[in-house]
């Protein structure tokens, strides 16, 4: 079983136009909204593509019923801890011309003491379900703001103190804090990982944060696919980049969270193979960016997998978006 955690949820609210203009006014048909979250996006990918998963996250407010709801509706199997705050919401405005997502997200509000202690009992009970085990945890997104400095490495141990495999996809200081805690798998992007290590070659900062306890780096590249880099035996390490010959036009917004679910169920069934993780990723990121929404992928993944161009060493630099 993959345990998903989505510290910093959001309503995702997405509006596609015809053509996005910084301080113009424009009309769109009814937006769409959804339960998100870098986690559950992750778990709706891994539980579409027949993996168990059970999502845990929290909501409060108004926005927190909505978020409910359709999160009831998706059929996802989860977990709500109820907080008091509202739940924040992500807006993603699709421009259709150009094939660019413009992305603005609040920040969200910390959950009190008792709260956040409410959440990772339900991790560590999710963990500790001997009738279900668990095999993978995935930690995934922002953290709320005000959260002690300690709050993801004590999730990361949860998992570790389990014998799970642990996938923290994050930014910023907690990138590093979770390097340090030993998460088996980080999933940074290259703008994330330049700004957490100040190394501009991404192969050097993926070092680091092996060096700091990580077992395999996913490096997103945008449009340039992939890096894998794991630890050798001799303290080096091997790199192995996934590309597919052309980008593909569409929403990036949760092709990174597609790549996690691919690493996660694949770990779940017992692989851990880089290379095998690397394909699976790329495909299923490159997938979902053929969706109009974060959390789905496109059933021709298999077909994009078998193209892909895989190459050893590093890969050309790129500013791929965050998407959250």
């Amino acid at each position: 079983m993959i345990v998903t955690v989505t510290p910093n949820p959001a309503l995702d609210l997405t509006w596609h136009v015809a053509s996005l203009t910084v301080g113009g006014t424009h009309r769109a048909d009814a937006g769409q909204a959804r339960a998100g979250g870098k986690g559950l996006n992750v778990a709706r990918v891994a539980h579409a593509e027949g993996a168990h998963v059970i999502a845990l996250t929290t909501a409060g407010g108004a926005t927190g019923e909505e978020f409910a709801a359709e999160l009831a509706s998706s059929g996802v199997p989860h977990v709500l801890v109820p907080v008091a705050a509202a739940t924040r919401r992500s807006i993603a405005l699709v421009d259709e011309a150009l094939g660019d997502t413009t992305i603005v997200n609040e920040r969200g509000i910390a959950p009190t003491t008792a709260e956040w202690q409410a959440l990772r009992d339900a991790v560590a009970d999710a963990l500790g379900d001997a009738d279900d085990p668990a095999r993978v945890l995935v930690i995934s997104g922002s953290l709320p703001p005000g959260l002690p400095d300690d709050a993801l490495p004590a999730l990361i141990r949860l998992g570790r103190d389990a014998g799970v495999a642990v996938i923290a996809d994050t930014s910023g200081p907690a990138l590093l804090a979770a390097a340090d805690a030993g998460a088996s798998v980080l999933k940074p992007n290259e703008h994330e990982l330049r700004d957490a290590t100040g190394l501009d070659d991404p192969i050097e900062g993926a070092r680091e944060l092996i060096r700091r306890g990580a077992s395999l780096v996913l490096l997103s590249l945008g449009a340039e696919g992939m890096l894998v880099v794991s630890g050798t035996a001799s303290g080096g390490v091997s790199v192995l980049h996934a590309r597919l010959d052309a980008a593909l036009a569409g929403n990036p917004t949760g092709a990174g969270d597609a790549g996690v679910a691919a690493c996660a169920a694949l770990m779940d069934a017992g692989v851990d193979d880089p290379e095998q993780i690397l394909r699976r990723a790329t495909a299923w990121s490159a997938a979902a960016v053929l969706m109009p929404l974060a959390g789905e992928i496109h059933p021709s993944w298999p077909d994009l997998e078998a193209a892909l161009i895989l190459t050893a060493g590093p890969a050309p630099a790129s500013d791929p978006k965050e998407t959250r």
